[in-house]
């Protein structure tokens, strides 16, 4: 047992890249933490983590064992977790990587009642444009758009489909020249996302009829937030290319206006997924449920 605690405290800490986070999710100080990773470290023989002033990260060893024990001590703590929901009130902590809009739209609003009636159970959501491995990356379950699951995961459905729109504010659009084609963006001045995995931008995707294109765009910002571009846009800084239904009351009520509207692409609708053979614990599969509830049916 002491073994396994000291695996999992270094695998939170490899994780999270930082021993004070590291420490506040375990609920020990951040000393009891430093001291249980090198003890693992003294009886392996060889440093696991490279420790600077600055950040935290595996050695190579670190990452050998990371890959290799990491999905088997997953495995273990969510088998436990299962055999105490037999007895006990569901409970546990469930990680969750998605994307802020998903979380603000879907997510954050099934999960509130599930919340309030088991209070043992915990729920951490993570915010990311980025393709994570749920595995390697230590997420229990991922909410993305359809199309972006991997094929060998378990996935349902809770939303219906996506479209996405290209919006600038009135102030913005009157200095500019009227965009007829997607080419005529690359003369505006365009709001970016950033992808944290891929180090690039989210390219534009546009369809008309069969005709499908990706624009690379250009402008003065780039955010990692679909908040703050919409914000941006409303501020008259540019174009932005965001879910449709998050900017309909804007363009409703006079303050943004569609940009190549016969250009809006719709994409099939967020799933809410985890590995096919993974042992799922009470708690994710209740949250899992609650998820899959808030869903209609309806794909538009």
């Amino acid at each position: 047992m002491e073994d396994f605690n000291e695996l999992a405290a270094f695998m939170r800490v490899a994780h999270e890249r930082n021993f004070t986070r590291a420490a506040a999710q375990l609920g020990m100080s951040q000393s009891a933490l430093s001291r249980m990773v090198r003890a693992l470290e003294a009886r392996m023989g060889v440093p696991l983590l490279t420790r600077t002033t600055r950040s935290v990260a595996p050695t190579e060893a670190g990452e050998r064992l990371l890959s290799s024990i990491g999905p088997r001590l997953r495995e273990i703590e969510a088998e436990l977790e299962s055999l105490r929901a037999m007895t006990d009130r569901p409970a546990g902590s469930v990680r969750i990587t998605t994307t802020d809009y998903a979380a603000n739209e879907y997510v954050w609003p099934r999960v509130q009642t599930l919340l309030h009636q088991y209070p043992e159970i915990k729920i951490e959501l993570v915010y990311d444009y980025g393709l994570s491995d749920l595995v390697a990356d230590g997420y229990d379950i991922g909410v993305r758009l359809g199309d972006q699951v991997a094929k060998d995961m378990i996935a349902m459905r809770i939303a219906p489909d996506m479209t996405m729109s290209i919006v600038g504010s009135p102030e913005y659009l009157a200095s500019r020249i009227v965009a007829k084609t997607p080419q005529d963006l690359t003369r505006h001045n365009c709001i970016n996302l950033r992808l944290p995995t891929m180090n690039s931008l989210l390219a534009w995707e546009l369809s008309k009829g069969r005709r499908e294109l990706q624009v690379r765009v250009e402008g003065q910002l780039t955010f990692n937030n679909v908040y703050q571009m919409v914000e941006a846009a409303l501020g008259g800084f540019g174009l932005a290319y965001v879910p449709k239904k998050l900017v309909e009351p804007h363009v409703e009520a006079g303050r943004l206006a569609w940009v190549l509207e016969d250009w809006f692409p719709t994409f099939v609708g967020h799933h809410v997924y985890y590995p096919s053979r993974h042992k799922s614990s009470r708690a994710v599969e209740l949250v899992v449920d609650a998820l899959k509830a808030g869903f209609t049916g309806r794909t538009r």
